[in-house]
């Protein structure tokens, strides 16, 4: 291949067995050092890696090359967190290169499954977050978006789940140990990040001056689109020192200190959240925070540059997604930048960043909508809490000059939050400066705008919007879930990877028996799969036949495991004190991290892991019921677990989940859903018909009224006496002798603090359903039925469909022409 460089040409690689094979054995030759004798598994899996990057490269370049010669608009997404996992899977899924590198690794006598569960998780994100930053990123590059994701390579992630006698110790996730096939280094892409010093005023302009400077270094990896040449690039900062030692301080033999400066400067990357129940802690995420927004919006500055020579047509081509509120601060930088490195005035300086910025909320609580103690923010960043105040100061001058003396609502509005410490609201600086506000699913836009953005919405009404999530059909089902997969490829066709409406087709199916034993015979082995891991990984033994009962979401109580817990109980008391009666199997599972400074989170992790110990060991259950928290939950844990769950937990308090994708992922992969009306499961009851999903408890108007006019859970606890048995038995040390106190405060909690999350609210309701869940899976069939139906309504839920909304409705960008 010649490219317009003359003289420069290169080699497609090509992609038959044979031209595999070798490729394989060059690159662990040449690239890894190795010979056959000498490569262990590890050195086979970076081999065949190097090859399947080697593959995508060519796409990578002709993208990057269309996009600059068509000077399109492109969309930067800005995140914490990109929950990307394997990427060696996705990628041969993409090229549909799978069958061709399975054979050439047969051939050579490696197993590409093997080789594939060598490759660590990148450790980027934590939740769902970040794993839609991913699937979004996926979309793009398969609908031709152009589009870069930015955020921080982070050392060890968030870190690494281990369960020592029932608690979760945190301990690094070395995931870059062995190295990272994958990304390239950009030692010359490095930016310059100011933290403290002052500010000075020259004239009317302003110059950020004596600060300690931080480099933020890119690396870059490539998104491959399925089935198409268009890619996008995922640049990740990493935090690295102006000054490597500081050699006088070395030479005196002062070693600590040579280093000192080192170290603190690169602590901004090391870890994904640092625990923010410190002041330190507080500041190192603001720093981080700063850190990749300031590198990302100088990087995609200059992009702009290198073709236009002013800034009128910035808008034009640029756009700005701010996921969540931690990149907010890209809009003060973005102003920094126009205004005193670029000479802009104040007034088209804010007009291009209204112009450019976008923002999704992705929560309802107000404790989760971040705000920045204004001594703090003016510490670390002056420069810009003197914009945040100058945007504030003429934002309030607008609304008077509009005719309102409400003073209220102008502190309501304010950016700064005056009442307990001054705070700088960040997520009404995103309002403020976005043109565009979305939440994440039908029921969470409608709170969000009357709830958390009520004053907002009712000043800029064509502001706000709702895009409801969606997900990657590529890995939720294609690459997570073979058996399945294939089935329906044998009946619809392929063609669901790239058009998922296409599995309405199956509605018809319902009545087609051998269809049904082919779609139970799917997940059957899917659910022999997680029970031969179980079996090896937790020396666990469950039947397959079981029900397989799957909650697998961060720890948080408003995502209420506390209430699976109070049903696990009760079910198992109704096993030991109705040992004669007819009880259906069930296998129920837990997974998920519970941030490191959460106590309460952590509790319940350990009262599972009682619980749990004592119903499996109990004789007198034997196989009516078994219990499990799987550690260190991810993505490759995920596409494990999701396609051989047959009930899939969805039980937050109605009105606090924005969306949820684990339910859509779930019901893809044929698990039916119990869950209240709360975020994305108001949209999949619609889809699926109200008969397939099993719904309980209270409605998020009837939560509110329950708050409003007296919950008094007490009361409840006591009306009840299965409730009251469970509450008591955990209280008193039933599930943990050897330390009876240790679950008196959840007692507490639900009982004497008020229940916040409603849990005893629901209790009755949600054991209902539960019931209703045993009897329809013991008539297969029926079940069998109501899965299809589920799998058949999903078509909506693509994150296809999503992006394709955001790039015509937010971001105005258009499909590239390679």
């Amino acid at each position: 291949m010649t490219d317009q460089s003359a003289g420069f040409s290169y080699d497609t690689p090509p992609s038959d067995v044979g031209s595999l094979k070798r490729a394989i054995a060059n690159k662990l030759m040449f690239s890894i050092g190795k010979d056959t004798e000498a490569a262990s598994p590890v050195d086979w899996m970076h081999a065949c890696a190097y090859v399947v990057r080697d593959l995508l490269v060519e796409r990578w370049m002709k993208s990057t090359r269309a996009k600059r010669r068509d000077d399109v608009k492109r969309v930067y997404y800005l995140s914490m967190e990109f929950l990307i996992g394997r990427t060696f899977s996705n990628a041969l899924i993409a090229l549909e290169l799978m069958p061709a590198m399975r054979q050439a690794l047969k051939e050579l006598g490696q197993e590409l499954d093997l080789l594939a569960e060598l490759e660590h998780d990148a450790a980027l994100g934590n939740g769902g977050l970040g794993r839609l930053a991913a699937c979004f990123l996926d979309s793009m590059a398969t609908l031709g978006i152009p589009g870069h994701g930015y955020g921080i390579r982070y050392d060890y992630g968030m870190f690494r789940q281990a369960i020592v006698d029932g608690v979760q110790v945190e301990v690094p996730d070395y995931w870059l140990a062995g190295g990272n096939p994958w990304e390239f280094p950009r030692p010359e892409v490095i930016y310059r990040v100011q933290f403290g010093g002052h500010v000075e005023k020259h004239g009317d302009r302003f110059a950020w001056v004596g600060t300690q400077d931080v480099e933020a270094m890119a690396y870059d990896t490539i998104i491959p689109g399925y089935a198409t040449e268009s890619t996008n690039t995922l640049r990740l900062w990493s935090a690295k020192a102006s000054e490597e030692i500081d050699l006088s301080a070395f030479n005196r033999g002062d070693y600590m200190a040579a280093v000192h400066q080192k170290n603190e400067s690169e602590n901004v990357s090391r870890v994904l959240y640092p625990d923010d129940s410190t002041e330190s802690g507080r500041e190192l995420r603001l720093r981080q925070e700063y850190f990749f927004v300031s590198a990302s919006i100088q990087d995609l500055m200059r992009r702009y540059l290198r073709d236009h020579q002013t800034f009128d047509a910035f808008s034009a081509k640029v756009g700005v997604h701010l996921n969540d509120t931690h990149p907010v601060l890209a809009i003060p930088e973005l102003m920094r930048l126009l205004m005193d490195e670029h000479l802009l005035p104040h007034g088209d300086a804010w007009r291009i960043c209204r112009e450019v910025f976008s923002y999704t909320n992705h929560t309802l609580m107000q404790e989760a909508l971040e705000t920045w103690p204004v001594q703090m923010l003016g510490r670390i960043l002056p420069r810009h809490l003197q914009i945040i105040f100058d945007i504030n100061a003429r934002f309030l001058a607008e609304l008077h000059q509009l005719g309102s003396g409400d003073v209220d609502l102008m502190r309501r509005v304010s950016l700064i939050d005056e009442s307990g410490g001054r705070r700088v609201r960040m997520a009404w600086l995103a309002v403020i400066g976005s043109y565009s506000v979305n939440g994440v699913s039908a029921l969470h836009s409608a709170l969000m705008k009357r709830e958390v953005f009520g004053d907002f919405a009712h000043l800029w009404p064509e502001r706000f919007n709702n895009k409801t999530n969606g997900i990657t059909q590529r890995r939720w089902l294609a690459l997570a879930n073979p058996p399945l997969a294939s089935l329906l490829d044998a009946e619809i066709g392929r063609g669901w990877r790239l058009d998922l409406s296409m599995l309405a087709a199956l509605r018809g199916r319902d009545g087609d028996a051998p269809f049904l034993r082919q779609l139970r015979a799917a997940k059957q082995a899917n659910k022999r799969r997680l029970a031969t891991w179980l079996s090896t990984h937790m020396a666990l033994e469950v039947d397959a036949s079981a029900l397989f009962d799957v909650q697998v979401k961060r720890i948080h109580e408003y995502k209420r495991q506390l209430l699976n817990v109070l049903h696990v109980v009760a079910r198992y008391f109704s096993i030991l004190e109705q040992p004669s009666a007819v009880h259906v199997p069930r296998v129920v599972l837990f997974a998920g991290k519970a941030a490191s400074a959460y106590h309460m989170a952590k509790l319940i992790i350990h009262l599972i892991h009682d619980i749990a110990a004592m119903i499996n060991n109990d004789p007198r259950v034997g196989g009516l019921l078994k219990v499990a928290f799987i550690p260190n939950y991810g993505v490759s844990l995920a596409e494990l677990l999701i396609p051989a769950a047959d009930l899939s937990e969805q039980i937050s308090t109605a009105g606090t989940e924005a969306s949820g994708t684990g339910n859509m992922k779930l019901s893809l992969n044929g698990a039916l859903t119990i869950g209240t009306l709360d975020g994305a499961n108001v949209e999949i009851r619609e889809q699926v018909g109200a008969d397939n999903i099993f719904i309980f408890g209270n409605t998020a108007e009837e939560v509110e009224t329950l708050r409003l006019t007296g919950y008094r859970p007490g009361a409840i606890a006591e009306s009840q006496p299965a409730l009251r048995r469970v509450l008591e038995a955990i209280r008193d040390g039933r599930f943990n002798p050897e330390s009876p106190e240790r679950y008196r405060p959840i007692y507490e909690l639900l009982v004497d603090w008020g229940d916040r999350y409603m849990l005893l609210a629901d209790f009755s309701s949600y054991l209902e359903a539960q019931q209703r869940v045993d009897a329809l899976y013991a008539q297969p069939q029926e079940w069998d039925r109501r899965v299809l139906r589920n799998i058949a309504g999903m078509g909506p839920f693509s994150s296809d469909r999503t992006i394709a909304e955001y790039a015509e409705k937010i971001w105005r960008a258009r499909q590239i022409n390679i």
